[in-house]
């Protein structure tokens, strides 16, 4: 399990500037949908923003405290 807040504190700490919203999918704290903004996405591909996000997220995604996750990644402009 993963606090919302936690969760927004790993993505922030390597998207500084992200705006993160996270939403529990299931009641179970494990199954997250997130949604992230933030310009340091601009020139990338979906995929390679799901990678950053992926990357931010390594810790509890190994250690099992998300079991899964739905991810929506934009820039302020595509806002």
């Amino acid at each position: 399990m993963i606090s919302k807040e936690d969760l927004t504190l790993y993505v922030q700490r390597s998207l500084t500037d992200a705006t993160v919203s996270v939403t529990d999918r299931t009641g179970t704290m494990d199954h997250f949908n997130i949604q992230v903004v933030s310009d340091m996405f601009k020139g990338k591909n979906l995929l390679d923003r799901h990678r950053m996000i992926y990357q931010a997220l390594d810790e509890p995604m190994k250690d099992g405290r998300i079991h899964a996750l739905e991810i929506q990644a934009k820039t302020t402009d595509e806002t």
